[in-house]
């Protein structure tokens, strides 16, 4: 899950490791876009229906600075450029995860969640890999902190 705003009203994330079985071209057809060849898959971003989110790298199209060097878009105008052109890495999110006012922190407090800084390479990591980098970077934040996560190495042997 990818925290994208958090105030006193709520909070709105994604799912970063869930894909749709249909297409950004399918999806566009759906929406009554003009007809786009971009066959990356969709991601679903969670239960709660909303307008698209796109998470990218292009800060002339970003309506909103999720990190460094990550940016978000939802309007038609910014969204479009990023899936006909594709020059810069993008997913696509259908559906989000959203929390009412006090309900996230309310869920952390009971230790519902494990939290970690995100990095851009979580969004753009394989889906099925993701999960693993980031409970690896948690569980050695948790056993070593202060150590980088990046110089653990893969096989726990070497060490």
């Amino acid at each position: 899950m990818l925290l994208l705003e958090h105030n006193d009203d709520g909070a709105l994330g994604v799912v970063l490791n869930r894909v749709v079985d249909r297409t950004i071209e399918q999806v566009w057809e759906a929406v009554e876009f003009d007809p786009c060849d971009c066959q990356q898959q969709l991601n679903q971003g969670g239960p709660v229906p909303g307008p698209l989110i796109a998470l990218h790298t292009s800060k002339k199209l970003s309506e909103k600075q999720i990190l460094p060097g990550l940016y978000m878009s939802m309007q038609k105008h910014t969204v479009d450029p990023l899936v006909r052109q594709s020059k810069h890495p993008f997913r696509l999110y259908t559906g989000n995860s959203g929390w009412g006012g006090g309900q996230l922190e309310g869920e952390l407090q009971q230790g519902g969640w494990l939290t970690t800084q995100a990095q851009v390479d979580d969004v753009f990591a394989e889906p099925d890999e993701v999960w693993d980098e980031v409970t690896k970077r948690i569980a050695l934040g948790v056993l070593l902190p202060g150590r980088d996560p990046k110089s653990a190495p893969d096989d726990p042997s070497l060490n």
